[in-house]
């Protein structure tokens, strides 16, 4: 019983520390982008603890059934983040169209180009080294470049270049930047449409990969006894083992094939 205890407690910890991103706050750090991510070296050290851990304290089959549970919390762990990543990529998305609409109001009303971008980083406060750029009369396409490099931000690129037409020709900004802004905001809806597609495939691929779980149970509700083989068999923790691989690798290859359609 002691055993199995630490393995489930080992097995939790390694899913909070794979959780990552608000989840572990002394962890967790302030990136460039502005989110909150996890340091890779301190993560790293933790597995390091937590996998030697359970070798000092488990064996033979408590300690693999440990480090099965190790990396399906681990895998889950990542999950978790590439959708996180994947929300958040959509959000900056929406705030490239609200900050190109705040612009556009701004300049009609007959504020220069450097105020309209000040009261558009109200909007979104990842603009501020942008806004910087502009006070210091530096170079603010290169400024909104940079931003754009965050994933979901990629629409700044073409505020940049809208930005750098205005500064070269003399043309208004305003013309320039609501054809960007009415651009931004036709991928916006087809990002959504096809997202929102996506979402079924996904639920069912979720569905899918829990089925074992529920046949597992319908097994032992009818009087068998599938976990003894699993947990306590060799053969058994081999099947376990490349069944909780396959289950994840199906889970990562259609977030993948998800994320790739919804970027295009």
């Amino acid at each position: 019983m002691t055993s199995a205890l630490v393995a489930a407690g080992l097995a939790a910890l390694a899913s909070v520390l794979a959780l990552g991103p608000g989840r572990t706050a002394l962890l967790a750090y302030d990136g460039p982008g502005g989110g909150r991510t996890g340091p890779p070296l301190a993560l790293a050290v933790v597995a390091v603890v937590v996998v030697g851990a359970a070798v000092a304290l488990l064996d033979g089959t408590d300690l693999v059934v440990a480090l099965i549970g190790l990396g399906a919390a681990a895998g889950l762990g990542q999950g978790w983040r590439r959708r996180r990543a994947q929300r958040l990529g959509e959000a900056r998305r929406a705030r490239v169209v609200e900050v190109g609409e705040a612009m556009v109001g701004e300049l009609r009303a007959g504020q220069p180009p450097g105020s309209a971008l000040a009261r558009a980083a109200e909007v979104w406060p990842e603009l501020a080294p942008v806004v910087a750029a502009a006070r210091l009369d530096a170079d603010v396409p290169a400024a909104f470049r940079d931003r754009a490099r965050l994933p979901g931000a990629e629409g700044l690129a073409d505020l940049a270049a809208a930005w750098q037409v205005s500064e070269r020709s003399g043309a208004a900004l305003t013309t320039s930047l609501g054809q960007v802004v009415e651009s931004a905001r036709a991928r916006g809806l087809a990002s959504h449409l096809v997202a929102g597609e996506l979402s079924s495939a996904r639920a069912t691929a979720r569905l899918v990969a829990a089925l074992p779980l529920g046949t597992l149970a319908m097994s032992a509700g009818i009087g068998g006894d599938p976990w003894s083989f699993l947990l306590g068999h060799p053969v058994g923790l081999a099947c376990l083992a490349a069944g909780v691989a396959l289950v994840l690798a199906g889970l990562a290859w259609i977030d993948r094939i998800a994320g790739s359609v919804v970027r295009r």
